[in-house]
């Protein structure tokens, strides 16, 4: 048996070569891959850390700038669902673990989870640009946070924050938005991405 691969090896060097070629060539893109992502993870977590830094205060318990959400966009619209995905779970725990309690944990799942599968589901839909991809999202995440809220307090008449959280989510989901959109363009080099 180990007679006949060696003389294969002989007969078509070429294809043998060829084979390890691939190989290299598929850790080298893995690698890539590692490096590309733990660069977007490290950037939504300092984007998290800035925002711990600001000292806004909007009278509503639970209104942030969302800047990480940049970062999702990025990937979401740089490389795929999948990855975006990834990132936003990732800086979400390290967030909540490193600037965070358990509760900021749960709090900012539930609203990733809504507005990701939201923001993802209107970008595969090909008919809406990055920006409103993005108020969507800021919207659906402040709505996700309510929800979970309503359940852990047990108490729906939280729900009267309702307006506040949709015109918050859709002034930061614009402001996001239209950053993403610009870098985007500019890492794309074209202007059709969003």
């Amino acid at each position: 048996m180990k007679n006949e691969k060696h003389d294969a090896e002989k007969s078509n060097p070429q294809k043998l070569k060829s084979e390890k070629s691939a190989a290299g060539r598929k850790r080298s893109v893995s690698g890539r891959w590692v490096a590309q992502m733990g660069l977007y993870v490290a950037v939504a977590l300092i984007c998290s850390y800035i925002e711990t830094l600001i000292p806004i205060q909007f009278g509503v318990p639970g209104i942030k700038l969302g800047l990480a959400n940049l970062v999702v966009l990025l990937v979401l619209y740089t490389m795929n669902a999948k990855d975006a995905f990834l990132v936003s779970v990732l800086r979400i725990l390290l967030a909540g673990f490193m600037f965070g309690n358990p509760f900021s944990i749960l709090y900012s799942l539930s609203g990733g989870f809504l507005s990701f599968l939201v923001m993802w589901l209107l970008k595969r839909s090909g008919k809406l640009h990055c920006i409103s991809v993005s108020v969507a999202g800021g919207i659906s995440h402040n709505v996700g946070q309510l929800l979970l809220a309503s359940v852990v307090v047990e108490n729906y008449h939280i729900f009267y924050y309702i307006p506040v959280l949709i015109l918050a989510g859709l002034l930061t989901g614009l402001v996001i938005g239209i950053v993403s959109q610009e870098i985007i363009l500019r890492l794309e080099n074209r202007t059709n991405v969003c």
